[in-house]
């Protein structure tokens, strides 16, 4: 008689049949769920590598790339040399996008909007940022940051996942893998995306952004939305109890748990674990969203955009009420800050979208002690050039994709603020102190969470990958 495999023993009973003799019924059932869950989520052994600076993540990206010449990078001197054409020595034969490389003139554009001095430290900052310019002694200002990519989506892949391929596991779900969870009813990882009013369509973002490439897809992050469902397909169907989903989950999970005895896929386990926080989550994230408690003076920090769902604003509040419930690593996207033309007005609007709540943001996890232990980044994918794309005239015009410098700022988390870092030449074209690489932030990034970034790997198709691929130093000069 041949062996009969313990799937198909399970398939030959009934449902009663099949509780009855399981082993150690529900309650053991539920047991091996959350063992379950603990074996897919597990952490490598020996992390953190080093006493954290922080313990969790706010990265607030301006998708699109923001222009450095408008926000933090001032170039005064190029009010005098409005119109001229860029010198060829300058751009030294760089890659120019099709958007321009058909121009037959590359005149300078000096920005329209004043700068000044802030805080005791009397950082350079725009006045489009007169929020951020309240909190510039908070900041660490980076001038001089470089990226490898040219047009969005390679740039936006780079900047998350370290490789300009999509396919890579993103920085958050880099950082779920390595250090796990502080929270057991809400993930590791969540991400919320904003569109801006400066544009009317914006560079798409894709969910591969927030993925978990090949690490276990427990470590992916979770999409919220603005409706009435933050996350799909967490509320019960209609006619389901809350008893009623427990029972089904039971079962469910047990099945699972015959199929791994038999294939031994370690993602059926995470789909275990996935479920069951899926039904912790349908009281957690209902009581995260509900902003009903907050009180006026803190709703009034991030001004009245926060009381509409989906804004920049609303989610930067979110990402408070999550850090102070430890998610680790908490993904803004904010869409539209791709000025190719009217810039003064397009990026108008979208600093007024963001300045007043990415300065709450700060000032809010300070005022609630939460801003020592949570690192704020701010920037996008790369920066923007000095010359014109399309026509110039003495209040308009637009800039072209710049990958050789651009700006970013942090705050919290170890770093420290009050300084500005690095610097361009006279034309904000090419870094003239303390080039910065993209796997060198990272490499920070990862280190202030106590992570020594050439440890965390992963082993896939025969090679060790890690986050910062094969090179990366941490900047040193921006920690406390």
């Amino acid at each position: 008689m041949p062996h009969e495999t313990p799937l198909s023993a399970a398939q030959g009973w009934n449902r009663r049949h099949f509780l009855q003799n399981a082993i150690g019924g529900l309650g053991s059932a539920a047991l091996a769920s959350i063992a379950g869950s603990a074996r897919a989520s597990a952490s490598p052994a020996g992390l953190p590598h080093h006493p954290p600076r922080a313990k969790r993540v706010i990265y607030l990206f301006q998708s699109g790339a923001p222009s450095q010449f408008e926000s933090f990078d001032y170039k005064p001197a190029l009010a005098e040399r409005a119109g001229e054409e860029l010198p060829e020595s300058v751009r030294d034969g760089q890659r120019l996008t099709g958007m321009t490389s058909g121009q037959a003139s590359f005149p300078m554009a000096p920005s329209v909007f004043k700068f000044g001095r802030h805080g005791d430290s009397g950082a350079e900052i725009s006045e489009l940022f007169p929020h951020t310019a309240g909190v510039a002694d908070e900041l660490l200002i980076v001038r001089s940051m470089k990226t490898e990519a040219i047009n969005h989506d390679p740039a936006i892949t780079f900047c998350q996942t370290g490789s300009q391929i999509a396919g890579r596991p993103s920085m958050g779900a880099w950082v779920a893998y390595g250090l796990g969870s502080l929270n057991n009813d809400l993930p590791s990882y969540m991400v919320l995306v904003s569109r801006g009013t400066g544009r009317s369509a914006g560079q798409p973002l894709y969910d591969r952004l927030w993925g978990s490439g090949f690490l276990p897809s427990a470590h992916q992050g979770v999409k919220f939305r603005s409706g009435a469902d933050p996350v799909l397909y967490l509320a019960n169907p209609a006619g389901c109890s809350r008893p009623e989903r427990r029972e089904l989950l039971d079962d469910l999970g047990q099945l699972n748990r015959v199929k791994h005895q038999q294939a031994g896929d370690p993602e059926i386990l995470t789909r275990v674990s996935q479920y069951e926080m899926a039904f912790r989550m349908q009281t957690s994230v209902p009581d995260m969203t509900d902003i009903s408690d907050e009180p006026e003076h803190v709703l009034d920090l991030y001004g009245p955009d926060v009381h509409r769902p989906g804004t920049y604003a609303r989610n930067c509040l979110l990402a408070r009420r999550m850090a102070e419930r430890d998610v680790r690593f908490i993904q803004l996207y904010h869409m539209g800050w791709d000025q190719h033309n009217d810039l003064p007005d397009h990026m108008g609007k979208q600093c007024k979208d963001t300045d007043q709540a990415s300065a709450a943001l700060v000032l809010d996890l300070k005022q609630r002690g939460l801003l020592d232990d949570t690192l704020i980044v701010w920037g996008g994918e790369f920066g923007r050039t000095v010359y014109c794309q399309g026509e110039l005239s003495e209040t308009n015009y637009g800039r072209d994709h710049h990958p050789r410098c651009f700006s970013l700022w942090m705050a919290g988390g170890g770093i420290r603020g009050g300084q500005t870092y690095g610097a361009t030449d006279e034309f904000s074209y090419n870094i003239t102190e303390k080039p910065t690489e993209v796997h060198d932030l990272n490499a920070t990034i990862m280190h202030l969470l106590g992570v020594d970034h050439t440890r965390l790997t992963y082993k896939f198709q025969g090679r060790d990958f890690r986050l910062t691929d094969v090179h990366g130093r941490v900047v040193h000069d921006w920690l406390s």
